[in-house]
């Protein structure tokens, strides 16, 4: 079978690695696609005219639009957990297979999340850059960790992972999410307004969806003690960056991180990111060999899989493969 890995060269190097694409090749007939701009539906449609699989990076997007005019195409394989960027309805209609691969960087994101809350506390980011700068960096009151209070809002496997970090590291857990059952007695279970009110370091890592959408507006951020700090590592949209910049700006927040937001990519807003309370890291979270290794392997067995005619751990619509080969 023919496969479409539809990554950009910097994405297929960063993103999949050489190993998963070896390992690729071993299973199936592999096109790559050289553009420097990811495929448009356009271009796509095109690209993907004979291919029975296509395997896509987050900048690849799956509209409904193109599985009618890919006769061919059998499955589009999200080498990642989101897969909002994929019209799975309509890939059901025609009949093709649509997985995702499960989060292989956990434990990745939760360090940058410590690292994050260190250099908010310490001015690490602002010392290194005024020496870089050849002035003197301001002498500053620093926080410690140990002995304040982490709200973790969302409580998922990177939630569940950063609270484990955050117990080892002497701080108080605090939790808020609605779906979660907790039985860590170490663990406070709270309705957000009151983590917002409780937690020294407020850590968003709820999913996004629509009911999360402005989860964080000037309402949640008003709840927040003056000295604390907010940190987005799930997604933009979860933010409302008008209101988290007027807060940002007026001192009502002590200051933020983010290694995401509503710029292309995920990537943090460049007017949010230029505040000088603020750290941005532009979306690198999962951005580790271990990480990414975990994201592009199991596509690999997915593809494998799908070649012989099997449903693979990560299908979403298995019920509506219709154009499944004959194992």
């Amino acid at each position: 079978m023919k496969v479409l890995l539809a990554h950009t060269p910097q994405m297929r190097r960063d993103y999949y690695g050489e190993r998963s694409l070896n390992g690729l090749r071993a299973v199936a007939d592999v096109e790559l696609h050289e553009g420097d701009k990811a495929l448009d539906a356009t271009a796509l449609v095109e690209a993907a005219a004979d291919a029975d699989i296509i395997v896509a990076d987050r900048m690849t997007q799956g509209p409904g639009a193109i599985f009618p005019v890919l006769p061919k195409l059998r499955a589009f394989v999200r080498c990642a957990v989101d897969i909002r960027n994929i019209d799975v309805a309509a890939a059901s209609a025609a009949g093709v297979l649509v997985t995702q691969a499960s989060a292989g960087f956990v434990q990745s994101v939760a360090e940058l999340a410590v690292g994050f809350m260190v250099d908010l506390s310490r001015g690490v980011s602002r010392a290194t850059a005024d020496y870089h700068a050849g002035r003197a960096p301001e002498v500053v009151m620093g926080r410690q960790l140990a002995g304040s209070a982490i709200g973790i809002i969302g409580y998922g496997s990177i939630g569940r992972y950063l609270a484990g970090l955050a117990k080892a590291l002497g701080m108080t857990v605090l939790v808020a999410d609605p779906f979660a059952a907790i039985d860590d007695v170490l663990i406070a279970h709270l309705p957000l307004d009151d983590l917002l009110a409780r937690a020294d370091y407020v850590v968003c890592l709820a999913i996004a969806n629509a009911q999360t959408e402005n989860l964080i507006g000037q309402a949640a951020l008003a709840r927040m003690q003056k000295h604390a700090f907010f940190i987005n590592l799930s997604r933009g949209n979860l933010v409302d960056e008008a209101g988290l910049a007027a807060a940002l700006r007026d001192g009502r927040i002590a200051g933020a991180a983010m290694d995401v937001g509503r710029a292309p990519d995920q990537m943090p807003a460049p007017e949010l990111a230029k505040l000088g309370n603020v750290i941005a890291t532009p979306h690198v979270g999962g951005l580790t060999p271990q990480a990414i290794e975990h994201q592009s392997s199991e596509t690999v067995r997915q593809v494998a899989k799908i070649v012989a005619g099997e449903i693979p751990v990560g299908a979403v619509n298995a019920e509506h493969w219709t154009r499944r080969p004959r194992p």
